[in-house]
């Protein structure tokens, strides 16, 4: 289901040090979307967005909150929630994968430069749904020296997801000797 009403921006307090001289705010600053108030939103490339979305609806339970349909076929910009986190996401054009400007994993021969952290309720049971759906699990789930439970896939447009459960509170030293022992 495609919702193409956008969140209402909430006034917020500009960023430390923004505003110039004297702090004061420039027109429009400090006018920020609640959903984007306190985070650095993720926008990825992909081929098919409308697979794509698809399969984060089916594999991650995401929720489609957002999308503009391009003039000329695919989507131009979408939005989606999996948990309390918005993804962004687009069908890149041949236009921009060639300058380089926006290119999916595919069009950079399979190869990504980000990874997307989600901390879930059961990571177990995340993984099981998203490789019944397609995702490649490149690492089962597995407790991790740093706390949580810890699961790597890559969803059918190359992208990689590192899914957690925190399990513990680990103090610094306690992690850091952990590390030390993992070889």
């Amino acid at each position: 289901m495609t919702e193409n009403t956008r969140p209402e921006p909430a006034t917020t307090e500009p960023a430390e040090g923004a505003g110039g001289a004297g702090g004061a705010a420039a027109p429009g600053e400090g006018v920020v979307p609640e959903r984007y108030l306190r985070s650095v939103v993720p926008h990825i490339a992909v081929a098919d967005a409308v697979a794509a979305i698809d399969f984060y609806r089916r594999a991650f339970g995401a929720r489609e909150d957002f999308r503009v349909d391009a003039p000329g076929g695919g989507v131009l910009h979408a939005e989606v929630s999996i948990g309390g986190s918005v993804l962004m996401l687009g069908d890149v054009s041949t236009e921009e994968a060639e300058g380089a400007a926006f290119a999916s994993p595919a069009a950079l021969g399979g190869g990504t430069t980000v990874t997307l952290h989600v901390f879930v309720p059961d990571v177990d049971a995340l993984a099981a749904r998203a490789a019944a759906a397609g995702a490649e699990v490149v690492q089962t789930p597995k407790d991790m020296f740093h706390g949580d439970r810890t699961a790597v896939l890559r969803d059918p447009s190359g992208h990689l997801w590192v899914f957690l459960t925190h399990v513990e509170d680990v103090p610094e030293e306690e992690l850091r000797r952990r590390l030390a022992a993992t070889g």
